[in-house]
């Protein structure tokens, strides 16, 4: 993503991109600009869009930089350990249910 400067732009329904739409606002969430608004090209993503970039919101203070991505590594630990928590419930679920096959299988027979 092209930087062009670190000044916010005054949030404009008429900005347009290079191609003559209107540009899409869209959040950073790098390291350096989490949370940070921006304005970028329509296509942006695709082979063919320009490099038309515009910050929206102002530089992030530090502290700020420093409390979102730590809330952010914590989010993202917590979604691990939830997926890690369903695999061992769907694990014990599997065991139980062939424990209880066994069983079953055993007293038919």
């Amino acid at each position: 993503m092209a930087m062009e400067n670190d000044a916010p732009t005054q949030m404009n329904e008429h900005t347009l991109c290079m191609y003559g739409r209107i540009a899409a606002m869209r959040t950073s969430w790098t390291e350096n600009n989490p949370g940070r608004r921006f304005l970028g090209c329509s296509y942006y993503g695709r082979p063919y869009a320009y490099d038309y970039f515009k910050w929206v919101d102002p530089l992030v203070h530090p502290r700020y930089k420093s409390v979102i991505n730590g809330l952010l590594q914590n989010a993202n630990r917590e979604a691990v350990l939830e997926k890690k928590w369903q695999r061992i419930v769907l694990y014990h679920r599997i065991v139980l249910a062939m424990v209880v096959l066994v069983i079953l299988v055993h007293y038919i027979l």
